[in-house]
């Protein structure tokens, strides 16, 4: 039974499916229209596509460092359910889209979904859509970043999978691999997971959020009754105390707050004889930004009884 791109189509609609593997189910089934949705269905595809629809707001964020070749990888895996997170094959399925990131350098998640995963046949998204089919859950993969080993990178994950942080530092030749500046990093990485720097420095803040900062200070300080001269003074003191909450570098440092995050890292890169630049940073929490599905206990009885 022969079969038309417009069947390919309308399979593609009814089941949500791809339009590769719809045309290979109508192949197996000889253009078999019915037969070809229950191909789909045994290879679990179509099963997977229902569960789509669901929100995927919770999973993990997972970060690491290759010590083979010091690349550094961060990714996020969302799931409907923060037990799933937990699930083993969840957090083997992260490393390994990881692992992925690390060595095939995708331009992005679309990207990511058609390289291969590592041991196996199948593409990272074939195994993402058998992990949807082996767990029950839908799950994403929302996000990733990737370090190359132009700078010694640390990675750092925080309550099991809640927040992850990448960081990159360039050091001096005689510090590559010394093991006081990666514990360095590992502290650097905490202070971003506890205190959410949203820039590097100073010099990364967009002119326009400046900007809107020194506007919105200097309607507060003439509100305060000072006059237009004395508050372009008061304001540009304000705006130091900007930097200090939002960059990395000017944030006071958690395990010893007297001195900034940059003072820090120069001075025990000082101790062991040679240079330490914070060059770049990225943090990940989890479902950040994406709509929680809302539980109501009350309908969900009220419908069980129906």
């Amino acid at each position: 039974m022969a079969f038309t791109a417009k069947d390919v189509q309308k399979l593609r609609e009814q089941t949500g499916v791809g339009m590769m593997d719809c045309k290979k189910a109508l192949v197996e089934s000889d253009g078999d229209f019915e037969k070809a949705i229950e191909i789909l269905r045994e290879k679990g595809l179509a099963a997977a596509t229902k569960k789509a629809g669901r929100i995927a707001a919770e999973g993990a964020v997972y970060a690491t460092v290759c010590n083979e070749c010091g690349f550094g990888a961060i990714v996020e895996v969302n799931s409907e359910t923060d037990f799933v997170a937990k699930n083993d094959q969840f957090k083997d399925f992260c490393a390994g889209v990881a692992t992925v990131v690390m060595t095939d350098a995708p331009a992005d998640v679309e990207a990511l979904k058609e390289c291969k995963y590592p041991a196996s046949e199948m593409t990272v998204v074939e195994m993402l859509r058998e992990k949807v089919l082996t767990i029950g859950e839908n799950l994403q993969i929302r996000r990733f970043e990737r370090y190359d080993a132009e700078t010694m990178n640390i990675a750092y994950i925080h309550m099991g999978g809640r927040i992850g942080v990448l960081v990159g530092l360039e050091v001096s030749e005689n510090l590559k691999g010394n093991e006081v500046i990666k514990e360095l990093g590992k502290d650097i990485c905490m202070q971003i997971a506890a205190m959410r720097p949203q820039y590097l420095n100073k010099e990364s803040v967009p002119a326009d959020v400046l900007a809107k900062e020194k506007e919105i200070l200097m309607a507060q300080t003439i509100n305060e009754g000072k006059p237009a001269n004395v508050a372009e003074k008061i304001v540009n003191g304000r705006i130091n105390k900007f930097y200090e909450e939002n960059c990395l570098t000017n944030q006071a440092f958690v395990k010893e707050n007297k001195i900034s995050v940059e003072q820090y890292a120069n001075n025990v890169a000082k101790e062991q004889g040679g240079t330490v630049k914070i060059a770049k940073f990225v943090r990940f929490e989890k479902g950040e930004g994406l709509a929680k599905k809302e539980d109501n206990f009350a309908e969900e009885v009220a419908n069980m009884v129906k």
